[in-house]
């Protein structure tokens, strides 16, 4: 009986420290506040809209909407990842293509990148052109920094494209207390841009090379005629 007691208490203290180890591993430190977050704070989810909410915004004059889904194969994921200047685990995006007879109008997709601590979610719509046409705020999990959900920031995205650096303090102003998140968002709209130029764009001669390549011919024409 005492031996069964005894390894009953040994048990009990090592399920004790096992969930003070678990415990530990999930409290996040911020280095700005000199503290682990509260439970609040980890636990904090802040929903803007939804999914199909955002795509109405988005796409609001299509007559239908399709889901469909982008496949990376490595080498296309590296084509990418060099493009945008980082890497990314993700394998394959969900993209909501908005049509109009034979037209295609432009594309939303669902992107989340890490702010502070924890990811964001939110949407990005690119035009038949490949320039953002809008970012909306989907749901924000950090305790603090929201505001890249208000229209007086996201609106600096519209018009943007590949060709944009998209950085703070280049063509992004940031917004004080809220650095990473704006990082993570106007990483998140590159890594857009460039997904819906690499499948979309340049297979229909629409792409950044076509763009390119009539930029340079309209420079030598211009310079032969004088223009």
């Amino acid at each position: 009986m005492l031996a069964h007691l005894r390894l009953s208490s040994l048990l009990l203290v090592f399920a004790l420290a096992v969930a003070a180890d678990v415990f530990a591993a999930e409290r996040i430190w911020d280095n700005d506040l000199k503290r682990y977050l509260t439970e609040e704070e980890t636990n904090h989810a802040e929903v803007f809209m939804t999914e199909d909410e955002a795509v109405k915004i988005m796409l609001p004059k299509s007559e239908r909407v399709r889901k469909a889904v982008i496949r990376l194969s490595q080498e296309k994921k590296d084509v990418v990842e060099q493009r945008i200047g980082w890497k990314f685990p993700e394998e394959s995006f969900e993209v909501y293509i908005g049509e109009t007879g034979d037209t295609i109008d432009g594309y939303a997709m669902v992107h989340n990148t890490i702010g502070k601590h924890k990811h964001m979610t939110y949407m990005v719509a690119v035009d038949n052109e490949g320039a953002c046409t809008d970012v909306e705020l989907l749901v924000f999990r950090e305790a603090k920094g929201s505001d890249v959900g208000r229209k007086r920031f996201n609106a600096q995205y519209e018009g943007k494209t590949v060709s944009d650096p998209i950085r703070i303090n280049k063509d992004i102003l940031n917004i004080s207390g809220a650095t990473m998140s704006v990082r993570s968002i106007s990483a998140g709209v590159k890594r857009v841009l460039v997904l819906v130029d690499e499948f979309y764009l340049k297979p229909a001669g629409r792409g950044s090379d076509t763009v390119a390549v009539k930029k340079s011919e309209q420079g030598i024409f211009g310079s032969i005629f004088g223009n």
